[in-house]
Parts: C-alpha cells; structure tokens; sequence
C-alpha cells in the first residue's frame, strides 16, 4: 500500500470514531479501527492534531455527494432529480455536522477553512462545486427554466442548506419533496 493509500485508509477509519468519541479518540481505538499497529499511525501521521487536521480537510470535501449527483438519471423529471441530489446533500451536510459538533463539543476547532500556507479557500470551492453540479441537473428543462441553471441551483442550494435547520421547538422542518415543491411551484397554490 502507498503512503497515500495508507493515509487515506486511516482517515476512512477514524471519522466515524471521531463522530463517535470526538477529540477523545485513542490511538489504540484508532490503529484497531484501521487493522494497523498505533506505531504506523504516527509514522504517517506526525501527531493527532495532523490526523484530526486531515480527518476534517476529508469530511469537508464534497467528493461523495459530487459522484451521487453525477450519477443521478437525467431523463427522470426535474423534481425527481432534485430530491436524489437533496437527499445526497442533506446527508452530507449530516455527516459534516455531526463530526463538528462532537470535536467542537470537546474543545477541538481546526483551521478547516484554508489548508495551510496555500491560502485556498476549500468552503468557497466546496460550494462552488456543488452548485455547479447542480446546475447539470436543471440543464435538461433550460428552455422551460425562468432562470439560468447555475441561479437556480444557487438558490436550491440555498433553499436546502436553510431548510434543514430546525426553526421552531417542534422539529417541524420541511421534507425534502416539500422543498422541491415550493422550490419548483411557488408558496400559493393555484385559484
């Protein structure tokens, strides 16, 4: 395995212990997760924090629901398309929340905004990736679409990303197929 697979391997394997135990992960838990003695966890790791640094750089990356928008069937209708890739984003905004809750919860907030010394900004990239991804995905219905592609999927991006926090007491939020509807037909019924 190269140093590259090797680093990528623990990172799949610590995430879910870092939602799990947070900061308090050990090294014990960590080598067993990943089938791998705690020594060659810091021969490719320097330390935890250069681990937990990587482990949140990998957990913001939207690379997993990229390839489950790419894959969605452009031939099925237009709101169909938009709960697959709503769907595909909620869980991955679930699965970013949770990590940072339970590592702000024990006291870790890493630098996950720029990646050191090359002064990218990965949330900006992150967002742009995903609206463009979901803009192939009204590009079918352009000529019947009041707006470009890439507004629409601006403003559905931002719909879902608000949508999914809760407003009141009751956790009454929104369905993903209420969204697509109010997205897609307006907040009035028809007359």
């Amino acid at each position: 395995m190269s140093p590259e697979e090797r680093r990528r391997m623990i990172v799949q394997s610590v995430l879910p212990l870092m939602v799990e135990h947070g900061a308090g992960v050990t090294t014990s838990q960590i080598a067993r997760a990943a089938g791998i003695g705690e020594g060659t966890v810091f021969r490719v790791f320097k330390d935890k924090d250069e681990l937990f640094a990587t482990c949140f750089a990998e957990a913001l990356k939207p690379d997993q629901v990229l390839d489950a928008i790419a894959v969605i069937d452009l031939e099925q209708p237009l709101d169909d398309r938009l709960v697959e890739a709503a769907d595909a984003l909620s869980a991955h905004l679930q699965r970013m929340g949770a990590l940072m809750a339970v590592m702000h919860g024990s006291g870790r907030r890493p630098e996950h905004r720029h990646s050191p010394g090359d002064g990218r900004d990965r949330r900006k990239e992150s967002m742009t990736a995903m609206r463009e991804a979901m803009a192939e995905l009204f590009e079918p219905e352009q000529k019947r679409l009041r707006l470009p592609a890439s507004q629409l999927a601006a403003l559905f991006l931002s719909l879902l990303f608000s949508g999914r926090m809760r407003f009141d007491a009751n956790g009454d939020e929104p369905t993903t197929m209420e969204l697509v509807d109010v997205f897609l037909n307006g907040a009035v019924g028809a007359a």
